[in-house]
C-alpha cells in the first residue's frame, strides 16, 4: 500500500487545483490535507484529529509557505528536528518567489521550492510531475515509517 502524501494548503482554490491535478495523474496514494500549520504538525505526530490514523510517515509533503496558526518555515524546522520526521522529502510548493522566502527554505532544510503556476494546465503539469517524481521514483531511506512520539 502506497504512503499517503500530507498537502498542507490554507487557499481554497489552490487546494482545489492540486487535488484536481493529483486525482488527474492518478497517483496511487491517498493525499491527506491540513490546512495549515498546527493541522499539519497534528498529522505528523499521530494527535488530535489525526490520533487515529495509520501509522507510519507520509511519502511527501507539500508544504505552503503562507499558513494560518504555524507558518511552512515553522513546520519545517519542526520536521527537520525531529529524527523520526527528518528524511520525509518536503516541497515547498507556495505562490511566492521572494528571494528572502526561497533562502529561508532553503536554510530550514526544504528538499525543492516551487513556486505555483498561474496558468491551470502548467500547474497540472507541475503537480502531476512533483507527485510522480517524489512517490514513485524517489527512493526514501528505510526506517522512516515511524511516526514520531511527543516528548
Amino acid at each position: 500500500m502506497a504512503k499517503p502524501l500530507l498537502l498542507v494548503e490554507d487557499n481554497p482554490h489552490d487546494l482545489e487545483l492540486t487535488l484536481h491535478a493529483l486525482t488527474k495523474h492518478r497517483l496511487g496514494n491517498e493525499v491527506v490535507v491540513a490546512r495549515d500549520g498546527e493541522a499539519a504538525l497534528d498529522f505528523l505526530f499521530a494527535r488530535g484529529s489525526f490520533a487515529d490514523r495509520a501509522p507510519g510517515n507520509p511519502s511527501l509533503i507539500m508544504l505552503d509557505l503562507k499558513l494560518p496558526k504555524i507558518d511552512g518555515i515553522e513546520v519545517l524546522k519542526v520536521i527537520r528536528g525531529t529524527p523520526e520526521l527528518a528524511q520525509i522529502p518536503v516541497v515547498m510548493f507556495t505562490a511566492s518567489r521572494m528571494e528572502a522566502d526561497v533562502a529561508s527554505a532553503y536554510a530550514g532544510g526544504v528538499n525543492s521550492y516551487v513556486v505555483k503556476p498561474l496558468d491551470f494546465q502548467e500547474l497540472i503539469r507541475v503537480v502531476a510531475d512533483l507527485g510522480c517524481y517524489w512517490t514513485v521514483h524517489n527512493e526514501p531511506p528505510q526506517g522512516s515509517a515511524r511516526v514520531p512520539q511527543l516528548k
